[in-house]
């Protein structure tokens, strides 16, 4: 679905991201981890088109997309969940989540918010309410739903769980587990390196703007020394 070859991203003369490689297939989640710094934000927001690429290749079902807007980009199927969630917050959890759906037609967006809601029951509840009255919680889901809305083939979710309740978190990761039985693919920025291997089907560990580590869940857990000691959470003996 999604492969990155020899990509290279930054800002101005800055570059923060030196050649990754990283691909993604429907139906799995790749979990993608670092210590602040390493580049993950970036890779996420260079595939969702917001940040520039100065190298290499974003190949997207079997084509190149580096020149595609982010709003092309949204059209061929990739979502975005970005870190802090950046809800409009002074409009409603229903209007947030139709501008969500901008990019289709009118008749596909209340099937689409028909799915959020059963994802998010508790949206339902709050769907008239401002989103600056939700709990932190309340507005991720509401961000995921959002995304969600332009119906996505491939989700890009940033720092998921980010000063959420372990109770919100479990709804959240429920959710990503339930598109991914549906056959979306997954990034997910995680601050938790425990609960993103435990989710995940591929690890990907940057550090520096490189990837220092890759394999899949089962190898990662089998790694779990060396992961954490390239994520500056343990010192290899």
């Amino acid at each position: 679905m999604l492969r990155l070859e020899k990509l290279c991203c930054g800002y101005g003369p800055m570059q923060v991201v030196h050649g990754i490689d990283l691909e993604v297939s429907a139906g799995r989640v790749m979990a993608l981890l670092g210590a602040n710094g390493a580049g993950k934000s970036s890779t996420l927001m260079c595939i969702a088109g917001h940040v520039e690429i100065q190298g290499g290749q974003i190949n997207y079902k079997g084509g190149d997309i580096a020149k595609k807007t982010p709003m092309e980009r949204v059209t061929a199927g990739i979502g975005l969940v970005p870190e802090g969630r950046r809800l409009f917050s002074e409009l409603t959890v229903r209007e947030n989540l139709v501008v969500g759906g901008y990019c289709r037609a009118r008749h596909e967006t209340a099937p689409g918010m028909e799915k959020i809601l059963s994802l998010f029951p508790r949206l339902g509840e709050r769907i008239d309410q401002r989103a600056s009255a939700l709990s932190g919680g309340e507005q991720q889901m509401v961000a995921i739903g959002r995304a969600l809305m332009s119906q996505p083939e491939l989700l890009l979710v940033d720092e998921l769980s980010l000063g959420l309740m372990p109770k919100v978190i479990d709804i959240c990761y429920a959710a990503l587990d339930e598109l991914k039985k549906q056959g979306m693919g997954l990034i997910v920025v995680e601050q938790s390196t425990q609960r993103a291997i435990e989710v995940a089907d591929d690890v990907t560990v940057l550090e520096s703007g490189q990837v220092v580590w890759s394999g899949t869940a089962t190898e990662a857990r089998d790694s779990a020394d060396m992961i954490d000691a390239c994520l500056g959470l343990k010192k290899v003996s």
